[in-house]
């Protein structure tokens, strides 16, 4: 569906996780993670009040709150609610890891307020400061790549404003600032060079549609929805400049665990000669996962598929395939841009020495 931009809102952002340290909650006055319900958008705006670390556990698994940076951010809130509350820390920091397993942020965050809550003795106070760090650090980051992002793009042969595809939702949803590959989207048409964002519904549960539509209408970028079966006929129409998009997992090759959905679309690029862009924090690279095969895909529940809205949408008795993700093969990534700059091309030699805090290399 074709949309009027909406007047620029250029300081909008959603805050879709924060610390409060004294909110009436289900034990009383007391501190507590709040999140935006990311399940209600676009229809309304509702916070979540988590007290207790069952209550974000349950809040991650059910996509309250979802999208690599912001779960890394969740994470060590949910650790340093965890030591606020008295609780086993380290059985804490073990739930939230396991939450979701694909996301590798979301057990890097818990992980480092547990050592920051273990170096410091057991202090609370000390797992929260460095929840509070790592807030930080994403917004700067975001700012970071969203620079790198646009640069990169200002390199590309253009003789209009660029008509850019995106999949799922990876803007300030997903952030504690603007986002991943929607924060180069941003600046491009802060920029006066985006012509269009192509938005992917992003099937089963349409992070594309509800989210990615919903903060480009807040930030007044001109957009389209289309459904993921209509993104080759884009394509083959010449009508996308340029693909971005976030990522989950980077394996120290370079493959890349996405919303499910994105390698198809890595190869309609390679085919069609349309550059094909990962945006992610350095986070989010985990030299621990050799390659995409040691990538371990999250599987969710098939009713997520055989139903819309408690309606069923398949016959009694029907199974569903509902992999979370999908993973791109570094060979068809043009470049992976993080707070660090861009790499390309992308190898497991570069993404060593990117992560070893060498700059990284790009060659057109």
């Amino acid at each position: 569906m074709d949309t009027a931009p909406a007047p620029a809102a250029e300081a909008w952002s959603p805050r879709p996780a924060y610390w409060l340290d004294d909110v009436p909650t289900a034990y009383g006055h007391g501190p507590a993670v709040v999140l935006l319900d990311q399940t209600r958008l676009p229809a309304e705006e509702v916070r979540l009040v988590c007290s207790d670390v069952a209550t974000v556990v349950d809040a991650v698994r059910r996509l309250v709150v979802r999208g690599a940076p912001v779960l890394g951010i969740v994470g060590a809130y949910g650790v340093a609610l965890a030591a606020a509350r008295g609780e086993d820390v380290k059985a804490a920091a073990d739930d939230i890891a396991r939450a979701r397993p694909t996301a590798v942020n979301l057990a890097w965050g818990a992980r480092r307020a547990l050592a920051a809550w273990q170096a410091a003795g057991g202090s609370a106070e000390a797992a929260l400061r460095e929840a509070r760090v790592i807030h930080e650090e994403d917004a700067a980051a975001s700012a970071a790549m969203a620079g790198h992002g646009a640069r990169f793009a200002a390199g590309l042969p253009a003789e209009r404003p660029l008509q850019v595809l995106t999949h799922c939702n990876t803007g300030a949803l997903v952030s504690g600032g603007e986002g991943t590959a929607l924060a180069v989207v941003r600046e491009l048409h802060r920029a006066g060079r985006l012509g269009r964002l192509w938005v992917d519904e992003t099937r089963p549960l349409l992070q594309g549609a509800r989210l990615t539509a919903y903060e480009a209408a807040r930030t007044g970028m001109p957009y389209t929805v289309l459904s993921d079966n209509a993104a080759g006929s884009l394509f083959a129409a010449g009508e996308v400049d340029l693909v971005v998009v976030g990522a989950d997992r980077i394996a120290a090759d370079g493959a890349t665990a996405n919303k499910v959905g994105t390698y198809p679309l890595a190869v309609l690029a390679r085919h069609h000669g349309v550059p094909f862009v990962v945006v992610a924090p350095m986070s989010t690279v985990d030299r621990d996962t050799p390659d995409g095969a040691a990538i371990v895909v999250e599987q969710r529940d098939g009713g997520e598929v055989t139903e819309m809205a408690g309606t069923p949408l398949t016959p009694p008795g029907s199974t569903a395939y509902n992999p979370a993700f999908d993973v791109t093969p570094p060979a068809l990534i043009t470049a992976i841009v993080t707070e660090s700059g861009v790499l390309s091309p992308v190898s497991a030699i570069a993404i060593a020495r990117m992560s070893a805090g060498h700059d990284p290399v790009m060659r057109r």
